[in-house]
């Protein structure tokens, strides 16, 4: 599952064969851009949601946006499947030129907001998190991570991506959530992608099946 060059101590202590005790109830994937976080996270989602269609799991995904074949931006994606801007390059507005930037990308906080806060409350009988991505564009929001925290301080289990450090260089509220103490980082390769699946898929069904 590891690389043994990567830094998995804490899946090390806890091995995937070990699936009726593993502690975490924060499942993390990580890796670089394009390797596929979200259509993993997704695909689990999917693999929960038909084997065990009672599961309550709220969240949400974010994906790409593109006009023929250049990415133009991100969207905001709830599990219910309302939409809205996470980021665009092609928004032209007085009030977009107030917005953040991450590369040539607009970040729209307050669409954002609107669409992903909802859905991080703690209510009573959610069973999974699903919060794709904790990222640079997403922390922009003042009220994300600690919504975030919140979920974690919950018990509630969490499926999550986050990106891998930049030139080396973490994102303060991604390095908290990656180095949390009851976290399960997982990182992506092209070769890998499968096996991780199933793996995140398996801690997740036997730890819900403890509700």
């Amino acid at each position: 599952m590891c690389d043994r060059a990567q830094n998995c101590s804490r899946l090390r202590s806890n091995p995937p064969h070990a699936m009726a005790t593993a502690p975490s109830k924060c499942f993390i994937v990580t890796g670089p851009p394009g390797i596929g976080k979200t259509t993993l996270v997704m695909r689990v989602l999917e693999s929960l949601k038909t084997s065990h269609p009672h599961l309550n799991i709220r969240g949400f995904y974010t994906r790409e946006v593109r006009e023929a074949s250049e990415r133009v931006g991100f969207e905001v994606v709830t599990l219910d499947g309302r939409r809205g801007t996470l980021a665009s390059s092609t928004v032209l507005s007085a009030e977009s030129f107030r917005w953040p930037s991450v590369g040539k990308y607009k970040v729209d906080v307050a669409s954002f907001e609107s669409l992903a806060l909802p859905e991080l409350q703690v209510k009573e009988g959610t069973d999974l998190f699903i919060i794709d991505e904790v990222g640079k564009m997403e922390l922009f929001s003042s009220s994300f991570f600690p919504a975030v925290l919140k979920i974690l301080e919950s018990n509630i289990p969490i499926l999550a991506s986050i990106p891998i450090p930049k030139f080396g260089r973490d994102i303060p509220g991604v390095a908290r959530l990656r180095n949390h103490p009851g976290a399960a980082v997982f990182t992506l390769n092209t070769g890998n992608r499968d096996a991780i699946k199933e793996n995140i898929y398996n801690f997740l069904v036997t730890l819900l099946s403890k509700h």
